[in-house]
């Protein structure tokens, strides 16, 4: 199987060897779709029963606030390594292992009697779980180029759109109806499934003629060159930060949902709907976008949605206290600038180095994650107190990430004006 293949236009019929298996792009779809399902998961899922552990271990608000940040803080720092895994052993063999590890993880959640394990275990998941989203974006780009990857793209981020809708619904109506253990075993028994999928169908896209060395020299100069890469740290810093301006309200979501909008455990999804729908449709529009229009027009229109919600975010809570629908109707337009602007400036990132697009996805994942870690640990605790304070930090990272990218395409420029002369 050739690791670099042109799909046709009409991607979702087009069909991928993986051995002496057929699978349609679509179910390839659905198979890394599934896989990056498992970071909203386990972050989205426990939200609604923050209070029920604090309750059961006996221990602070904060305490339980760290179990997230431990989470992300992990992920982040792992991270770094699952696309250079993959770049040197396979993509299918490094996303099968951790599959297992998250799967053990995440029982162990279900059976832990201390805050402390509970930090333990989330961090072991965070180490776990990131493997499948990082080698997805390679598995993509292995197999197509240009438009064709950037549909790829969005028809994975609107599959897995769901999920972050789904998690926390889930989530609020077991506490609700159970007991918030269940919430980590139902996670466990999810990945299991997905062991299975993955072992008979997930095709392995990189032979071995195209695999780098895993010696430390090696490595060293691959992640030396991606970071010091001004360009790099533009463009995945422009993604971090739309990023992060949506995790700023998923991290804040319990004190959101319950203090500021006096709603249960079980009525999460007031919040996160709206950011569901708001990344479906603004992945959808990057898919019919895509090959139509230059990569920058489409990011230049996500951008366009990103600012217009957060001015009137700002706007509404200087002038009104929090309320239904109004406090999370900007999260639809602000989610769906943001899926419009990252596919494309996804795969712009990801052929900074072509040769090593597995570690590359790491480097921006990393860059991406340790944002939201700091986000979920420092900003959020000190900006979740007020409707106002969200809505200005959310705008202020929105403002950073515009900066960010339009410095990295002038770069971008400057760098092709002195190459072609």
């Amino acid at each position: 199987m050739k690791t670099e293949q042109s799909a046709s236009a009409s991607n979702t019929s087009s069909i991928t060897m993986s051995g002496s298996r057929l699978i349609s792009a679509n179910f390839l779809a659905l198979i890394l779709a599934a896989l990056a399902m498992l970071g909203p998961f386990a972050v989205d899922g426990y939200l609604p029963a923050f209070p029920a552990i604090q309750a059961a271990l006996l221990t602070s608000e904060l305490a339980v606030q760290q179990t997230l940040t431990a989470y992300m803080a992990a992920f982040a720092v792992m991270i770094l390594w699952h696309g250079a895994l993959s770049d040197t052993f396979g993509r299918r063999r490094i996303i099968l292992i951790f599959l297992v590890i998250f799967s053990l993880a995440s029982l162990a959640c279900a059976f832990v009697n201390s805050i402390e394990w509970l930090l333990f275990f989330r961090a072991l998941q965070g180490i776990s779980a990131g493997a499948g989203v990082v080698i997805g974006r390679a598995i993509i780009r292995d197999l197509y180029q240009a438009a064709d990857a950037e549909r790829m793209l969005s028809l994975v981020t609107m599959i897995f759109s769901v999920s972050p809708a789904i998690a926390p619904i889930v989530g609020g109506w077991v506490v609700t109806l159970s007991s918030w253990r269940t919430i980590f075993v139902l996670l466990a028994v999810f990945t299991f499934a997905l062991i299975w999928l993955c072992w008979r169908y997930l095709p392995e896209t990189l032979t071995p003629a195209h695999r780098q060395s895993f010696k430390p020299t090696s490595l060293w100069n691959n992640y030396k060159n991606i970071f010091i890469s001004p360009i790099f740290q533009l463009k995945a810093g422009a993604i971090a930060f739309n990023f992060s301006g949506l995790f700023l309200y998923v991290a804040s979501a319990p004190a959101i949902v319950t203090r500021h909008l006096s709603l249960q455990a079980h009525q999460f999804a007031w919040l996160f709907v709206p950011a569901v729908v708001g990344i479906f449709l603004g992945a959808l529009t990057a898919n019919r976008m895509a090959g139509r229009y230059k990569s920058h027009r489409q990011i230049a229109s996500g951008f366009v949605l990103l600012i217009l919600s957060g001015v009137l975010n700002i706007i509404y809570h200087l002038l009104f206290p929090p309320a239904l629908p109004w406090t999370v109707l900007p999260l639809f337009f602000y989610a769906m600038g943001m899926s419009m602007v990252a596919p494309g400036l996804t795969l712009l990132v990801l052929d900074l180095f072509p040769n090593i697009r597995g570690t590359v996805a790491s480097c921006q994942s990393f860059t991406m994650t340790m944002l939201s870690a700091f986000t979920a640990g420092i900003i959020a605790p000190l900006l979740n107190t007020s409707m106002l304070k969200l809505a200005i930090g959310q705008c202020a990272f929105t403002c950073c990430g515009l900066l960010l990218w339009r410095l990295g395409r002038r770069m971008s420029k400057a760098q092709s004006r002195i190459t072609s002369s």
